[in-house]
């Protein structure tokens, strides 16, 4: 029969293989595992059995892996992990995608009832109905100030009534009242609290961004760039562009004050000097713009020529056949 493994065998195991985690896996996620159970915490491993690993751990033990990891390796990116091991925290070790791997872990979560001193997560609200419950029952929603009626022998809440404010701790009463209704207001499983992937550490809300969302934010990086561009007269990609039209302007107003000329200023001239020209050159550009074709010149309505009047139907001189 093997001897069983000591402390420090344990330790050693337990840094040998957060080091080869460390080497083999390039991602890792930082979970909190607050009021994670072991059958749940195995039904998670199973979920991500392929191509992640979880590994929980004392956070002193975990630091000081990861500390000494660095120093034999050399590569200190590792340090950026130490700030991120505080409280009752797990890693995550993928080769995956991040985005799909935060999303399978998110659906392992549990039902669970409000233990008296638990901080609630969330607010906890009591829908108005029948409860079910005797009328020997209501000194439980008088003490929380639960309007109720009694309704075919049985206690009905009226309202709707916020029993628990996210952050507040549960009490003995709200506890017992929740157990009695049979309510079990919060759910717990592994919450990503950051993202590491290859020395850079990250907020989780990154792995929400779309493409447009990446595609929005370029846009204004480009926006400021050409900005700043603008405003200090330096030269970039962004603004050169504005720089060659608010040249052109410039060069433009001096030509319309002066003398001076140029084809294109000219152009402009002829403009201000009749600006009837300005209605026959937006014409097309209307029409064409509300998808129509221009309109055509209107055509002369040519008019019918007299005809030849004949001696035949000119008659006599006083309007008789003789022509006397």
């Amino acid at each position: 029969m093997a001897p069983k493994p000591t402390k420090a065998d344990k330790k050693v195991a337990y840094d040998k293989k957060l080091c080869n985690f460390l080497d083999e896996y390039g991602q890792i996620l930082i979970v909190a595992a607050d009021n994670v159970g072991s059958n749940q915490l195995q039904n998670i491993r199973k979920g991500l059995r392929g191509d992640s690993v979880i590994l929980m751990g004392k956070n002193t033990m975990m630091k000081r892996s990861v500390r000494l990891h660095a120093e034999k390796t050399g590569n200190n990116d590792f340090l950026n992990l130490i700030p991120l091991l505080v409280g009752n925290v797990g890693m995550i070790f993928t080769k995956g995608d991040l985005k799909e791997v935060s999303e399978e872990v998110s659906k392992y979560k549990v039902g669970a009832p409000a233990r008296v001193g638990l901080v609630a997560p969330i607010d906890v609200i009591v829908p108005p109905g029948n409860t079910g419950l005797d009328p020997s029952q209501t000194s439980f929603f008088q003490v929380l100030n639960i309007p109720t009626k009694i309704n075919k022998g049985t206690v009905e809440i009226t309202i709707p009534v916020e029993l628990i404010k996210k952050g507040d701790k549960v009490g003995s009463s709200e506890a017992a009242l929740l157990s009695k209704l049979g309510i079990r207001p919060f759910s717990y499983g592994l919450v990503v609290l950051s993202v590491y992937d290859n020395g850079s550490v990250f907020n989780p809300e990154v792995l929400d961004l779309t493409d447009d969302d990446l595609v929005e934010k370029f846009y204004a990086g480009v926006s400021m760039v050409t900005s700043l561009s603008l405003a200090i007269s330096y030269p970039t990609l962004a603004a050169v562009p504005h720089m060659f039209i608010n040249g052109y302007k410039n060069v433009l107003a001096v030509a319309l004050a002066t003398e001076y000329s140029f084809a294109r200023a000219d152009k402009v001239k002829d403009y201000l000097k009749d600006p009837s020209k300005f209605a026959v050159a937006a014409a097309p550009v209307a029409a064409a713009a509300s998808g129509g074709a221009p309109a055509a010149a209107p055509v002369e309505e040519k008019k019918p020529e007299p005809e030849e009047e004949s001696d035949e139907d000119i008659g006599g001189l006083f309007g008789d056949d003789d022509g006397y």
